[in-house]
């Protein structure tokens, strides 16, 4: 394959050729910023997760550490082929030095991967690693084939953290450990349903039982036949990675039909103020992961700002409430001032990957270090893990929601505002 590396290195071959012939090569622009290619699901069922992308750009670049940038975003439209279209656009046409992408494996997979056959250095989150890592594998089912990257870099919680927050979540309630599995035909649901990697082993292990009917599309309309199996199971507790309307749809259906476990923890879905506000009352104490919350004790390598400051800001200048990617989208051009301020020549794949490599970051959401920490020997090189803790949405009398952490037992150093509570 004809990389882009290929493309320029002959292209430069070509010039100096020209140039010794007595024909004058282009000058490099110089004082040139840097370009930034940012990708993201501006719209589509995935659009919650980007809502505060514009608000997070703005600020980096009319900050100092953001004035050598030139950042051009293009929208996923929650679309996997388009993610791939939109990358080789920004790669080919707009010439970018680095990649930063968020939010899900459907969009920040085939970015990647792009990337990777391209030979150009990317940062991406808002996915835990194993379906980032295993699912760009050329054969995810066969652990001994999987490779590391030389140009893809991820920071994020895997689903070990998840696990580990639901289940002590769980455990501060009486329960009978009956769970009913919600897992979609998509990148997250086939990793957190994986009998290999995902919750069914670990779960076994602690004394749980799963009742998992199977994978289902994106965007049903009746979730019956999972609502039956959990009602069948006596599930006490159901546990998935739904994306937002289809956890409503699923809600929705669950109390029409009778269905009332005393927890319900969701991944992805619930991650959103206006996503729990959508079923008015009924979304009372349902729990979900919280990576990022105005009260974790981290600041902003650009600005200082801590994460309340951020958080408070945000909510000045938008009138809406915080939600998590706004500390991982600053986290990603965090990373971007830093490594490339850490790169003689930004224009060099090879010295950009190299610096994200050797990064050790204090940001927004805690340390970035590509050092391997909790981590298996074959992701080491390519993911850094973050902190991952769990809240409860709590309704208030104004009809708005609070997500309230009520679980740190993975991380103390973040502060809890109140105990687990069953859902009435």
């Amino acid at each position: 394959m004809i990389t882009r590396r290929t493309l320029l290195k002959n292209s430069a071959a070509t010039s100096l050729t020209l140039a010794a012939g007595g024909l004058a090569a282009p000058a490099i622009a110089q004082g040139a910023k840097i370009k930034l290619g940012y990708v993201s699901p501006q719209s589509g069922p995935l659009a919650a997760f980007s809502e505060a992308d514009q608000f997070i750009i703005d600020g980096f670049l009319g900050s100092e550490a953001g004035s050598n940038f030139e950042v051009i975003v293009k929208d996923s439209q929650s679309n996997p082929n388009r993610a791939a279209e939109v990358a080789k656009e920004l790669i080919l046409d707009d010439e970018i030095d680095l990649m930063l992408v968020a939010s899900t494996p459907e969009t920040t997979n085939p970015v990647a991967t792009t990337c990777e056959a391209e030979e150009i250095p990317v940062i991406s989150t808002v996915a835990p690693w194993q379906p980032w890592f295993i699912g760009q594998q050329g054969n995810p089912g066969d652990p001994s084939s999987w490779e590391p990257f030389y140009y893809s870099f991820h920071f994020f919680w895997g689903l070990e953290d998840v696990i580990s927050v639901f289940t002590a979540m769980w455990n501060q309630l009486e329960t009978n450990k009956q769970v009913g599995g919600l897992f979609p035909n998509d990148g997250d649901g086939n990793a957190w349903g994986d009998p290999n990697v995902g919750f069914p082993p670990v779960l076994a292990e602690q004394g749980y039982g799963l009742t998992d009917p199977g994978r289902y599309q994106n965007l049903t309309d009746d979730f019956s036949a999972q609502i039956n199996a959990f009602k069948q199971a006596n599930a006490d507790i159901v546990t998935g990675v739904p994306i937002p309307p289809d956890f409503t749809t699923f809600w929705t259906q669950a109390k029409q039909q009778g269905f009332n476990p005393k927890a319900a923890s969701i991944g992805k879905a619930i991650l959103f103020p206006q996503a729990v506000e959508a079923l008015g009352d009924q979304g009372h104490n349902l729990s979900s992961e919280v990576w990022w919350s105005p009260t974790h004790p981290f600041n902003s390598s650009i600005s200082g700002q801590s994460a309340g400051d951020l958080a408070a800001a945000y909510s000045n200048a938008t009138n809406k409430q915080w939600t998590q990617p706004i500390g991982f989208v600053h986290a990603l051009f965090e990373m971007a001032a830093d490594v490339m301020g850490r790169t003689d020549d930004t224009g060099d794949a090879d010295a950009v990957a190299a610096a994200i490599a050797a990064s050790q970051l204090e940001s927004i959401v805690g340390r970035i270090a590509f050092d391997g920490a909790g981590l298996p020997p074959f992701a080491a090189q390519n993911v850094a893990k973050t902190p991952l803790v769990g809240g409860q949405w709590r309704l208030k009398d104004s009809g708005d929601y609070d997500l309230v952490i009520v679980d740190n037992t993975d991380h103390p150093n973040i502060p809890t505002g109140s105990k687990m509570e069953p859902i009435s």
